[in-house]
């Protein structure tokens, strides 16, 4: 029934402007805006839906996956510009905040957008 539908994501923040910063300004991905939401303009997909929420409360797990193709230099460049990574000692991060155990999965760390939501960047398979 909804095999042919054309899927999207969003998430709340509690403040749009400072997650219009981060998410342009910082991580470099196209924003646009539309009745006080922003639409993270992804590459291969729909866009992924910001919107504001007064009593937002950050989600416990990561809402959004940016696969790249090098795990350790995008955490390197993401750190320079101030984006600070998750340490979970249960899972085995490095100093960077970097799981590199092929056990666990692809190569990945955790960081948060102003609003605390969980997001990653994830090594896509070669």
């Amino acid at each position: 029934m909804l095999e042919n539908s054309k899927a999207s994501s969003s998430f709340s923040v509690n403040d749009i402007e400072k997650a219009k910063q981060f998410y342009q300004g910082t991580l470099g991905i196209p924003v646009s805006e539309n009745h006080g939401m922003l639409h993270l303009n992804v590459s291969g997909g729909n866009p992924v839906t910001v919107y504001p929420k007064p009593d937002h409360a950050p989600a416990s797990f990561t809402v959004l996956n940016f696969p790249v193709s090098n795990v350790e230099k995008t955490v390197d460049e993401l750190t320079e510009k101030g984006v600070k990574f998750e340490q979970y000692p249960s899972f085995g991060t490095n100093a960077k905040g970097i799981i590199d155990d092929p056990k666990m999965g692809p190569k990945i760390a955790w960081f948060k957008d102003p609003a605390g939501n969980i997001l990653s960047v994830l090594e896509e398979s070669k």
